[in-house]
């Protein structure tokens, strides 16, 4: 019997949170941007991480071209499918490690009957190759939710959102707890890198919404952003619960 009841769900980003991210996916994006002749620079890109992948490009290409000239939209999908062929090469062929203290953490979460949930600024695909890589797709079904045997339980994209809607928008995480029959947001408590990841849990009005500080963000940037706590790793997530 849990420990901890009063937590039923941990949601977690992917990318630099639970998967080593060293700069990787922002690589992509400067591969893409340059092949395509988007301007893109790191501080702007970096303050973007966590959101949907095609709304960086989306927004990257009105503030270079703006919204009504008649190659936007054509532009934003050059570039988008130049970002995706990169990505999925990297992730198909790189290696795909997990974070410090991840493994040690799900086993822990897994042991207190916590359920673990992922979600990404990733579409499906990508993600997809990620979880495969990782055997962390084992025991999902075809809606992408697990058992109390499986590894994770639940991992949502926003290619599952309407209009491909990612952080910050609390949508991923509302999907999550809806494919889990998870009903209180008090019961969940959400972990990521960005920004972004932080706005959408306190969006969804979870419980404690956490972040990371060896991913993407360093804790100063991170703790300009209002959150329950920032963490130097995950395993520290085990003292947050315990209390």
């Amino acid at each position: 019997m849990s420990s901890t009841p009063n937590v039923e769900l941990v949601i977690f980003d992917m990318a630099g949170t639970t998967v080593q991210d060293n700069n990787e996916v922002q690589n992509c994006f400067f591969v893409a941007a340059e092949q395509t002749g988007l301007q893109a620079s790191g501080d702007r890109v970096n303050a973007m991480m966590g959101w949907s992948k095609k709304l960086v490009f989306q927004t990257l290409w009105r503030e270079q071209l703006g919204e009504d000239r008649p190659d936007y939209q054509q532009n934003v999908e050059v570039s988008y499918q130049r970002f995706k062929e990169t990505l999925e090469h990297h992730y198909q062929t790189q290696p795909v490690e997990p974070t410090e203290g991840c493994l040690e953490l799900f086993d822990w979460l897994k042991f207190e009957e916590i359920k673990i949930g992922l979600n990404t600024g990733f579409y499906r695909e990508v993600t997809d190759i990620i979880l495969r890589r990782l055997g962390w797709d084992k025991g999902l079904n075809q809606d992408y939710v697990g058992s109390e045997h499986s590894y994770i339980q639940v991992s949502v994209t926003p290619s599952e959102i309407y209009n491909n809607e990612g952080r910050p928008a609390p949508y991923m995480i509302q999907k999550a707890m809806y494919k889990l029959g998870v009903k209180n947001p008090q019961t969940v408590i959400v972990v990521g890198d960005t920004p972004s990841d932080l706005e959408a849990g306190l969006n969804a009005h979870c419980l404690m919404t956490l972040g990371v500080t060896n991913g993407t963000h360093r804790r100063e940037q991170l703790a300009q952003y209002p959150n329950d706590g920032l963490l130097d790793s995950l395993w520290e997530l085990k003292e947050k619960i315990t209390g």
